[in-house]
């Protein structure tokens, strides 16, 4: 959908053409005014005017009038006049839909200046926060009053995805098992029999698993069940936010590893699962792997995966990126400078996405840094290719950016950037740090366990991240229904979202 470094595509021509899939109004809805338009003519109209920054309608009608290419692409046989144009967008428009405006012309423009396609004018790149003189933050009463009826929307929507497989006539409901892990996940490091034991008191069922039958259970799964079923309920999820407009502002995913705390234990027969540490030290750890959607959109978990022995980052990112690609529109790809191989840049280019990832510094980049100190540079770009074996090269480019009050006095105030899409990507690289706020979100959520079964630490995983995601989806829904906005300070808190979840899964 978007621009592409390589393609010649205006900033007008794509207005012209812009897909409106997205909004929330029929195309044939017309301005019953002295002249006709049809809606997706208007709305492309003023994405044109709020592209180009113009504060009156009169510069677009000056500027229509001057482009008659322009009014053929849009449809129009002649320029409309000021006073038309100013009803609709004063009158038609609803709040909601300007909003829309606004959103997709800064998307627009973002979007193209990190192609490298000139744009009128520099967009704003800082997230959106609410301005607390026009729109208050809701009263706390209200904000758990909402979050109470949303959450218990969405997780009748979400855990009906989870299954046990267990058969006809159980006594105990299988809701019961979701109900513990969550309760698992609400107290920190709590392992399944104390928690079970308390759950026994705390829940209203009269039927609750004990510990060592819930994770008998759990066992059972594969790793490919909980997968499936993972991006099952994070589907049902995306379905719920889909339904606004703020969740337009997907399409940067960012890719990443974490690791368990340190295994101290004896590792015998689990040296495919527990591996070394990312900082190559002489520690093991259980490490998972997972792609997120970072940036403007909700921080929602897309999929997660274990990482095993002799695996290549190559595998991780194609299997994380087709999940993803399965779920949400993707245009850029932010990952750690572990993911520096020529091979995962290539193939994340042959998909048509953008990449941004740092490099790690050779002898060429430590000399290339050191030359810049020396003439007190603090940007540099050069094109690169990067063999990929047979003959064949990945061409990127390296971005060397000198970091702000480095502690170093050497080469090492700089990184480098590895990227397929220009330097105005950079800016949005800054979103990365998410998935490691987010890391320690999910981190809270787990339950604790001093199990080796590579599947249940998994699931552990897998469901701390379900209700890191529910959380940020309920806050997302809760601030759009109250204030018809949303800031990624979160207004609904995780503590709150659990206690919720934890009383429609049938805790107390």
């Amino acid at each position: 959908m978007w621009f592409r470094h390589d393609d010649h595509t205006t900033v007008e021509q794509f207005i012209c053409s812009l897909p409106l899939a997205y909004f929330k109004f029929s195309t044939h809805d017309r301005y019953a005014g002295p002249t006709s338009y049809q809606m997706d003519t208007l709305f492309r109209m003023f994405v044109l005017k709020e592209c180009h920054g113009w504060n009156h309608e009169t510069a677009l009608v000056d500027y229509l009038h001057h482009r008659s290419d322009l009014c053929d692409q849009l449809g129009l046989e002649t320029a409309p006049d000021q006073s038309t144009l100013w009803r609709s967008w004063n009158k038609r428009f609803t709040a909601e839909l300007r909003r829309t405006v606004e959103t997709t012309a800064r998307t627009i423009l973002i979007k193209a200046q990190n192609a490298g396609v000139p744009v009128p004018r520099d967009p704003e790149r800082k997230l959106c926060y609410r301005n607390s003189d026009e729109s208050p933050i809701p009263d706390e009463q209200r904000v758990l009053e909402q979050a109470e009826t949303i959450t218990d929307h969405v997780s009748r929507v979400v855990f009906p995805a989870f299954s046990l497989d267990r058969g006809e006539g159980c006594e105990i409901h299988e809701n019961a098992y979701w109900g513990l892990q969550t309760y698992l996940g609400l107290r920190e490091r709590l392992a399944a029999n104390e928690g079970a034991r308390s759950f026994v008191y705390e829940s209203t069922r009269e039927r609750t698993p004990l510990g060592h039958a819930h994770r008998e259970h759990i066992r059972d799964l594969s790793i490919e069940q909980v997968r499936e079923m993972y991006r099952q309920a994070i589907n049902r999820l995306l379905n719920e936010v889909a339904e606004t407009e703020q969740f337009f502002r997907a399409g940067i995913v960012a890719i990443d590893i974490t690791e368990a705390d340190p295994f101290t234990g004896d590792r015998t027969g689990h040296e495919d699962e527990i591996i070394g540490t990312k900082e190559k030290t002489d520690e093991y750890a259980y490490q998972w792997a997972t792609v997120q959607l970072v940036g403007n959109a909700v921080p929602i978990v897309l999929d997660a995966r274990p990482v095993r022995k002799g695996e290549t980052r190559l595998e991780i990112v194609e299997d994380l990126l087709d999940s993803a690609e399965d779920l949400v529109h993707v245009d850029n790809v932010l990952m750690d400078r572990e993911f520096d191989s020529q091979h995962v840049l290539e193939m994340i280019s042959q998909r048509g996405l953008s990449y941004v990832v740092p490099k790690r510094m050779q002898t060429s980049e430590k000399a290339q840094a050191k030359r810049l100190l020396q003439r007190d540079q603090e940007r540099y770009e050069t094109d690169r290719k990067l063999h990929l074996g047979k003959n064949e090269w990945h061409e990127t480019t390296l971005i060397y950016r000198r970091k702000e009050d480095s502690e170093h006095d050497d080469y090492r105030q700089y990184s480098v950037f590895m990227t397929n899409c220009g330097s105005g990507h950079l800016t949005e690289y800054g979103y990365r740090w998410e998935i490691e706020s987010g890391y320690r979100s999910i981190k809270r959520f787990m339950a604790t366990t001093t199990s080796k079964d590579f599947g249940l630490r998994f699931f552990y995983f897998a469901f701390a991240c379900l209700l890191y995601s529910i959380w940020r989806a309920v806050d997302l829904l809760v601030q759009v229904a109250l204030t018809d906005e949303y800031q990624h300070s979160p207004i609904v808190t995780a503590d709150n979202t659990l206690t919720l979840l934890k009383k429609e899964t049938g805790i107390g």
